[in-house]
């Protein structure tokens, strides 16, 4: 389960986020690519951009779901 403190500060304020145990496989971003994106230097994903339609909403869902080591958190919106 990903963890809100330990989100990576690249993510944009939203909903979604993806924390340290991120182990860059890939799947968020080829499942929600207007969302995701790399950290080239870190090796890790996070969100770039926070959805802003349902289609796009069910998309980082799906690769939230898919995440093999539940890197990817939905309660960002509680962040300061």
């Amino acid at each position: 389960m990903a963890e809100l403190d330990e989100k990576w500060p690249q993510n944009v304020k939203g909903k979604f986020y993806v924390d340290e145990q991120c182990i860059d496989c890939d799947l968020c971003r080829e499942t929600a690519p207007g969302n995701f994106t790399r950290d080239e230097d870190g090796g890790y994903s996070f969100v770039y951009k926070q959805p802003t339609s349902q289609e796009e909403t069910d998309l980082c869902m799906e690769a939230l779901e898919g995440c093999p080591v539940e890197a990817i958190g939905e309660d960002g919106e509680q962040q300061a």
